[in-house]
């Protein structure tokens, strides 16, 4: 019988609104199929699909042309292909991205992904199994564990996927040998246990045959669990024990209509809440009541753990996105340096000390991410010494963050501990993290109130304080204008300080290289000093190749709005070779200096800078002439001081 035809019969049989509500009232299991290549994942779903009645009769006849066209099991029907929806996937006969499908049976609603296997696409999976309640991890009964097994089942782990389910498939193809089933659980019970997972259930089936799918089969009389439905249908869901725990509801919207409702939107993450509740609102710590909970539908008496809601509170009290309604007697903490254990998901390596944006929950900040201090090999579980992370890399560093982060432990929150880190040039997601905890430095150091502020010192010298930031390459001429700028300013009575590049690298920035990572941090190095000079009242000038855009764009972000003044010097490569006054070309044509700027490591152009000096075309004299002029024309009297 067809698909359509059995949805048909249901509907024939009983009243629709009565089936409907019947269904809307299901609880509903997300879960995810991983494991290596070729384990047969994409089968197992179709499989599911298949014999929970899901298939509609154009989707079956579809699919026998298909499995007939591009199948890989002769005559028969392919069900990986319901699944592998991608041109490259049925080519191939591999997942690459994860494929989403919906199914219910009549005890439970189920949505499950399928991930892929091979380790390029781990970056797929994690995403997949970052909502997942279960996982479902397929073993290929003639390869046993492999390594992409170890890897799916350390990320389910490390995800906090609670609920996992051992698939020894491909049960037809070793005879359905019980003694090969046993070998493989106690292979893989021995790794599971390494790595702190105490209990897990597992199966022998074949997703192609059927076996133990739906229904107790057969041809493993010696099998006396259940089938993987019935499992899935019983097993316990997380959002249950979110319940009882404290109240946790981020908020993603402030509902303002009118002047006389005041609401705050989100999905509550974890606890229950009721009107006359005590709550925090947390970072400020304002503590107030619920007045109502608010839906579409009407008001709540009560709310729970996975309910989308507005609250409205009997305080008026500051709260806006990114913030979170917590309990007030169990509020969660809030913190700006953590450690996090990083999936790092881009082909790009992390940049240490670059800043990225961080999105948990509804908060987004910028960090910066430290030297890890050792990525994890999933096979041996060792704990290696890098330098950096790259593509499908698992590792362990702290961040540092723009300002607090109300945040929990991932292992008790995934909410308020898990996280994504976003490149600020591509908007990208390079990074999945975990939060670990909260460093005791981040505790133990607060800011230090002061009574001489950055106006008073700026006021004393009769000035507007900046930094104007001199960029190019080597040979560009940044420090000879920077240092006639200077001057310039100086004999008008403005109180100056170059800072510039070699200069910075004989003291303060010493102990720094040239590689990537440490130009980086000679930026970021550079720029707190410079904020700190420009608190102080001082005009800046700065003179750095500082060849990266984000490194550029984090120091303009510590000053206030104004306050940078970017001056691109551009010199076309093979003037500034020419020049060669240090003769440092020279020796990065020869090999002798690595990680040369122009040569074989990158600079990226300013896109918009306040300023752009043509070397070619202008002399230093008149260019650092054109940059003050630019300056006092722009900041007008603010800039000349009382003499």
């Amino acid at each position: 019988m067809t698909g359509s035809a059995y949805v048909t019969d249901a509907l024939i049989a009983e009243d629709i609104d009565a089936y409907l509500t019947r269904h809307q009232h299901k609880d509903m299991l997300r879960f995810i199929t991983c494991g290596s290549v070729d384990d047969g994942k994409s089968t197992l779903i179709g499989r599911l699909l298949y014999d929970s009645k899901m298939i509609f009769e154009d989707q079956l006849s579809a699919l026998e042309d298909d499995s007939r066209r591009v199948g890989t099991q002769g005559q028969e029907i392919d069900f990986a292909l319901l699944v592998d929806g991608l041109a490259a996937e049925r080519e191939q006969g591999i997942t690459i991205d994860v494929a989403y499908r919906f199914f219910n049976t009549e005890k439970r609603k189920f949505i499950v992904a399928d991930c892929p296997g091979h380790e390029q696409y781990t970056r797929n999976m994690v995403t997949g199994a970052s909502t997942a309640d279960l996982a479902v991890i397929l073993i290929d009964a003639r390869k046993g564990v492999l390594t992409q097994t170890r890897r799916h089942t350390y990320l389910c782990h490390l995800l906090g996927i609670r609920h996992l389910v051992l698939a020894v498939n491909k049960m037809d193809l070793v005879g359905y040998d019980q003694a090969r089933f046993d070998a493989i659980v106690a292979d893989y019970s021995a790794f599971a246990q390494s790595i702190g997972i105490d209990r897990f259930t597992a199966l022998p089936i074949s997703g192609f045959k059927g076996d133990n799918i739906t229904a107790a089969s057969g041809n493993t009389p010696w099998y006396a669990g259940p089938s993987l439905i019935e499992h899935l249908e019983t097993v316990a869901l997380d959002g249950v024990a979110d319940q009882d725990r404290a109240l946790r509801m981020p908020v993603q919207w402030v509902n303002r209509p009118n002047l006389d409702f005041r609401g705050f939107a989100g999905l509550i993450a974890a606890g229950t809440v009721h009107p006359g509740d005590a709550v925090r609102v947390l970072p400020s710590g304002k503590t107030t009541t619920v007045e109502r909970i608010v839906t579409l539908d009407g008001d709540l008496d009560a709310a729970v753990a996975g309910q989308s809601v507005t609250l409205t509170l009997a305080d008026e009290i500051d709260c806006s996105r990114g913030q979170v309604i917590a309990a007030a007697d169990a509020p969660p903490q809030a913190a700006d340096q953590f450690e996090a254990t990083l999936v790092w998901m881009a082909d790009q390596p992390l940049h240490v000390g670059r800043s990225y944006w961080l999105k948990l929950a509804t908060q987004t900040v910028s960090v910066t991410v430290q030297q890890p201090k050792y990525a994890v090999n999933v096979n041996s579980l060792d704990h290696l010494a890098v330098k950096t992370l790259e593509l499908n890399a698992i590792g362990v560093a702290e961040l540092t963050t723009d300002r607090a982060v109300v945040f929990e432990p991932y292992g008790q929150s995934r909410a308020l501990g898990g996280f994504i880190l976003i490149d600020k040039l591509t908007n990208a997601t390079v990074a999945a993290g975990m939060l670990n905890f909260a460093l005791r430095r981040a505790e133990n150091v607060h800011w230090q109130a002061l009574d001489v502020t950055r106006q008073a010192h700026a006021a004393l010298k009769h000035q507007s304080p900046a930094v104007l930031w001199f960029t190019g390459l080597s040979g560009s001429g940044k420090s000879t204008i920077a240092n006639l700028v200077e001057k310039k300013l100086h004999a008008l009575g403005h109180h100056t300080f170059l800072l510039d590049g070699d200069n910075v690298r004989h003291g303060l920035n010493k102990d720094l290289g040239f590689t990537e990572a440490d130009r980086i941090e000679n930026i970021r190095r550079v720029g707190e000093v410079a904020r700190l000079m420009a608190d102080a009242g001082l005009i800046v000038l700065t003179a750095f190749i500082s060849p990266f855009r984000a490194e550029r764009a984090l120091v303009r972000a510590m000053l206030p709005e104004g306050e940078f003044v970017e001056v691109f010097v551009d010199t076309p490569l093979a003037v500034a070779e020419a020049r060669d006054v240090k003769g440092l070309y020279k020796k990065a044509r020869a090999g002798t200096l690595k990680n040369f700027t122009g040569i074989d490591s990158p600079y990226e152009v300013p896109e918009a800078p306040e300023l752009r000096i043509d070397t070619t075309r202008e002399d230093s004299e008149a260019a650092a002439e054109r940059i003050v002029d630019h300056i006092l024309g722009t900041r007008g009297e603010a800039w000349m001081p009382t003499i």
